[in-house]
C-alpha cells in the first residue's frame, strides 16, 4: 500500500519559500503585527529610549507583538513565549527572526502596566469607530481570578491566634514531657521547645506586621491579594477583577484589577464609564451585590440610569405577615411621614442616627414609630418587638427608591445583564483557561496581566464580528498614515528645522491640546496619530 512520504530533511529546496510566503494571507498574525504598528508606541509610556552602551535593547512594539499573539493562543507564561520564538514560524515571521530572553519578556509585562491599559483603550477606539459599541446600556460585574498565593500563606487576626494557641499548648506539653524525663529525652524535649518557640516567633511578627498594615489580612506570597468569597462559603486568594461591557456586541470598554468586594466597587466604573463613552446617557446593569446606597448616589448623580437587583430581606428583618413588610409602608416625602396598612401614621423627632457597617462604612437613617402601635389589632402581625414597630429611613432611600422603581419597570433589561457581562469571562476563563494570576508582587502587574487578557479578547471579538479581511485593511490603511506622517514631519524638519524652530507663518497651523491630540482632530481617532510638536 502506498503513502504520502515527506521531504528529505536532509535535502535543500531549490526554490526555498520566503517567511513571509509560509504564513497564510488571513492569518490572524498579520492582524497583530498590523495593530501594533499603528500605535505610537513611545506616547504610550513605553520606553523608547535607551543608553547606546552594551548590548541594544527590543524594542516594545516586538514585545507587546509576541505577548498579544501568546494570550490569544493560551501563552502567558514568559518562558513559554520564549521557546515559540524559537519553534513557532508564526512568531517567528512576527517578531522577524528575534528570540527575546524570558526575562526580558517578563520584565517587559511587570513595567508597562499603564501602557498596556491604553493599549486596551485603542481597541475600544477601533471597536467605536466601526460602531460596534452602542453606548446605551452596559452592564457590570466582576470575577474571582485566583492570586500566585495559597491559602496556606495568608493570616488573618484569627488565624494567627490559633496558631499562637497550638504552639503554646505543645510548649506546656513538652514542658511537662521535660521535667519527667532526663538524659538524651531531655535534649530531644528541649530542641522541639526551642523549635516551637521560633515558630512562635515568627507568628508575632506577622501578627505585628498586620498591625501595622492597619488590614484586615496579609498575604506573604502575593502582598496585595486577599481572600475573598468566590461563591456561597468558598474563598479563595485572589484578586477581584471588575469589567464594564457594552450590551451591543458584548465588548469589554473598561477593566480594573482590586483585592476588595463588589460593595464600593460600582460608583467609581460607573464614572470611569461615563469619562470613556463621553457621555451620561446610558443604562447600567448590575447584580445584587452591588447594591450599596453611596454607589446608587454616585451613579444617579451624574445622570446614569441605574438597574440593580434587590437582595431579599433576611427573614429576622421580615414581618410575621408578608403584608406588613417595610415596602407597604407609604412613604409622604412632603411631611416626612410613613403610614402603615392600618392607616397609622408614623413620625420621626428629625433626629439622625449612625449605623456602622460590617465593611466598617458609616450611614445615617432616621427612626419613625408611632404610640397607635401599641394597642393596634395587628402587632402580633406587624412586629415581633415588644415595644412599638420601628421604621427606620437611610440617608439613601431617595436613591434605593428610583433604582427600585427602575428594576420593576425594566425587568426586561436586566435579564440581559448575564448574557452581556458573562460573556468575555466565559471567552477568558473558560476557553482560554486564564482563571488565575500568572504574576506576582502586586495589584499593578496583576493588571497587567489582566489588560492583556482584555486586548486579546477585544481583538479576536471585532476580528470575529468584523472578519479580519475588513480589519486588516483598515489597520493596514492606519499604518500608511502613519508612515506618511513620519515622512512629512521628516521633510518638515529639514526644511524648516529642528522643533522648537518653526518658522512664524506656520506657527497656527496645527494646535496640540494639553491630550496630545490635533485639536481640530476627531478624537475618537487619537490614538492612531502621532503627535508632531512643533510641525504640521
Amino acid at each position: 500500500m502506498k503513502f504520502i512520504q515527506g521531504h528529505n530533511r536532509t535535502q535543500i529546496n531549490l526554490f526555498p519559500v520566503s517567511l513571509d510566503e509560509s504564513i497564510d494571507p488571513d492569518n490572524e498574525v498579520r492582524i497583530i503585527d498590523l495593530f501594533v504598528d499603528s500605535l505610537s508606541i513611545k506616547d504610550y509610556g513605553f520606553r523608547t529610549d535607551f543608553i547606546e552602551n552594551g548590548r541594544p535593547a527590543y524594542h516594545p512594539s516586538d514585545l507587546l507583538k509576541l505577548f498579544i499573539y501568546g494570550y490569544l493562543n493560551k501563552i502567558r507564561s514568559s518562558r513559554d513565549l520564549e521557546k515559540e520564538c524559537r519553534r513557532n514560524i508564526e512568531v517567528m515571521w512576527l517578531l522577524k527572526g528575534l528570540s527575546p530572553d524570558h526575562n526580558t519578556i517578563s520584565n517587559f509585562r511587570k513595567d508597562n502596566e499603564k501602557a498596556i491599559r491604553k493599549v486596551f483603550r485603542t481597541t475600544v477606539q477601533v471597536a467605536r469607530h466601526f460602531d460596534l459599541i452602542g453606548g446605551k446600556l452596559i452592564a457590570g460585574d466582576s470575577t474571582k481570578l485566583r492570586a500566585q498565593n495559597s491559602k496556606k500563606n495568608n493570616f488573618n487576626q484569627a488565624k494567627i491566634d490559633r496558631h499562637i494557641a497550638y504552639i503554646d499548648n505543645k510548649i506546656e506539653e513538652y514542658t511537662r514531657a521535660l521535667a519527667k524525663n532526663d538524659g538524651d529525652n531531655q535534649k530531644i524535649l528541649q530542641e522541639e521547645i526551642r523549635k516551637h518557640q521560633e515558630r512562635k516567633e515568627g507568628y508575632k511578627e506577622l501578627e505585628k506586621k498586620l498591625h501595622e498594615s492597619g488590614d484586615q489580612q496579609i498575604s506573604l506570597s502575593d502582598p496585595e491579594s486577599r481572600q475573598i468569597m468566590v461563591r456561597n462559603n468558598i474563598t479563595e486568594v485572589s484578586y477581584n477583577v471588575q469589567t464594564t461591557v457594552d450590551a451591543k456586541n458584548n465588548i469589554p470598554i473598561d477593566y480594573k484589577v482590586t483585592n476588595e468586594n463588589d460593595s464600593k466597587a460600582m460608583g467609581n466604573m460607573v464614572q470611569r464609564a461615563k469619562s470613556i463613552l463621553r457621555t451620561n446617557e446610558f443604562t447600567v446593569l448590575y447584580d445584587k451585590g452591588f447594591h450599596t446606597g453611596s454607589e446608587l448616589k454616585t451613579a444617579q448623580e451624574l445622570g446614569v440610569e441605574t438597574i440593580v437587583a434587590v437582595p431579599g430581606l433576611p427573614s429576622t428583618s421580615q414581618a410575621p405577615d408578608y403584608v406588613y413588610n417595610y415596602e407597604h409602608f407609604k412613604y409622604n416625602r412632603e411631611e416626612d411621614t410613613y403610614t402603615c396598612p392600618q392607616g397609622q401614621v408614623l413620625r420621626t423627632n428629625g433626629s439622625w442616627y449612625k449605623q456602622l457597617s460590617s465593611t466598617g462604612s458609616i450611614s445615617w437613617f432616621k427612626q419613625y414609630k408611632t404610640r397607635s402601635c401599641r394597642n393596634c389589632p395587628a402587632r402580633s402581625k406587624c412586629t415581633r418587638s415588644k415595644n412599638c414597630r420601628l421604621i427606620q429611613r437611610s440617608e439613601f432611600a431617595d436613591y434605593y427608591e428610583r433604582n427600585l422603581a427602575n428594576t420593576r419597570e425594566k425587568e426586561h433589561l436586566y435579564r440581559r445583564r448575564q448574557a452581556i457581562v458573562e460573556h468575555p469571562y466565559g471567552t477568558i476563563k473558560r476557553q482560554w483557561g486564564f482563571s488565575y494570576i500568572l504574576t506576582k508582587k502586586g495589584k499593578s502587574r496583576a493588571s497587567a496581566d489582566v489588560g492583556l487578557m482584555f486586548i486579546a479578547y477585544n481583538l479576536r471579538r471585532i476580528g470575529n464580528i468584523l472578519t479580519l479581511k475588513v480589519l486588516k485593511e483598515y489597520l493596514g490603511m492606519l499604518v500608511s498614515l502613519i508612515l506618511a506622517i513620519f515622512d512629512l514631519t521628516g521633510a518638515v524638519l529639514m526644511h524648516f528645522g529642528a522643533p522648537g524652530t518653526l518658522r512664524p507663518e506656520f506657527a497656527g497651523c496645527c494646535e496640540f491640546s494639553g491630550k496630545n491630540r490635533c485639536a481640530t482632530g476627531n478624537p475618537d481617532e487619537r490614538s492612531f496619530f502621532l503627535k508632531i510638536q512643533r510641525g504640521c
